[in-house]
């Protein structure tokens, strides 16, 4: 059992950064993908950003390449996702997940992750 808590969120302004945090207690043996999930108001949940255990491979939604970086530090079991020239299209909760998986897998699809956290709301106004 893992349990991802993310911390972080808040309300920044457009063009502005956040920096999101997840911390993955519990049983954390094995090897796990991390990834960013959000869900903007109206919509259904999407993927943001994953990232596999060894950190070689990364998954970006379109939507945010080239302003979000996805990033982990496995002697802690943390993740983390930078948010940079934030949009007010990127208002959602967002949450932290893991998947068991091999080393070097960052899947994509939601149904490959078994943990979720509660989420944290990023707000940003226009």
């Amino acid at each position: 059992q893992v349990l991802p808590v993310e911390s972080g969120g808040g309300l920044v302004q457009a063009g502005g950064s956040l920096r999101l945090s997840c911390a993955a207690s519990g049983r954390t043996t094995g090897t796990y993908a991390l990834g960013w999930f959000r869900r903007a108001p109206g919509k259904e949940r999407e993927v943001v950003a994953t990232i596999s255990h060894s950190r070689v491979a990364t998954f970006y939604a379109d939507s945010v390449k080239g302003r979000f970086a996805i990033s982990r530090d496995n002697a802690k079991n943390m993740v983390f996702l930078q948010m940079n020239s934030l949009k007010p299209e990127d208002t959602a909760v967002y949450f932290c997940a893991a998947a068991p998986a091999l080393p070097g897998w960052a899947p994509s699809s939601q149904s490959a992750y078994t943990y979720w956290g509660q989420g944290t709301q990023v707000t940003v106004s226009s």
